[in-house]
């Protein structure tokens, strides 16, 4: 993980910085043609830097780690009642995740309207947030999150990655999102 911080988000930090100088100079002058040619740049670097964020929080080191239930019971009742138990969450979340065609991310989100829970993938590094969904639990299956661990074996990356999910975290989000 050393690596996929200090090089992977890194770069999609440099990448958005400059796109955004580029956008701002671009803005100034009323380019409107190299605004939109932006967009691409600042989605992908933008998403890839907001993803990893909470990629970040969204993990500890496993002595760190307390069940669900023991974060939130509000949290770990919701699942159980959208889904019928921690597991069978897991898997659904990990079977969705998996089958994300190259690069992408697997989300837990909470949809405000319908105050309820929903699992989500998005491509690349396409934010939650452009779905409507606000992200409590982002899980990264671009192969540099876990090619060095795990190879090309993502199911097996997806099952081990739950002994390090920051329960915390996440019903932290939980809470700032159901207000």
């Amino acid at each position: 993980m050393t690596l996929h911080h200090g090089k992977h988000h890194a770069t999609y930090v440099a990448n958005l910085n400059a796109a955004m100088e580029k956008y701002a100079d671009a803005e100034a002058k009323k380019d409107v043609a190299a605004m939109i040619a932006l967009q691409g740049a600042i989605k992908f670097n933008g998403g890839g830097h907001v993803n990893h964020s909470i990629f970040w929080t969204n993990l500890c080191s496993p002595k760190d780690a307390v069940a669900v239930g023991d974060a939130s019971p509000e949290l770990a009742k919701m699942i159980d009642a959208q889904w019928g138990s921690l597991d069978a969450f897991k898997t659904e979340f990990n079977t969705k995740t998996a089958a994300v065609q190259g690069s992408g991310w697997g989300w837990l989100g909470y949809d405000k309207t319908a105050k309820k829970l929903a699992i989500a993938t998005c491509a690349n590094q396409d934010p939650l947030s452009t779905t409507g969904l606000v992200p409590l639990l982002g899980i990264d299956v671009w192969e540099h999150a876990y090619y060095l661990q795990y190879k090309n074996v993502r199911p097996e990356y997806l099952k081990q990655i739950w002994q390090v999910v920051n329960w915390k975290n996440v019903a932290e989000r939980f809470k700032d999102a159901s207000k």
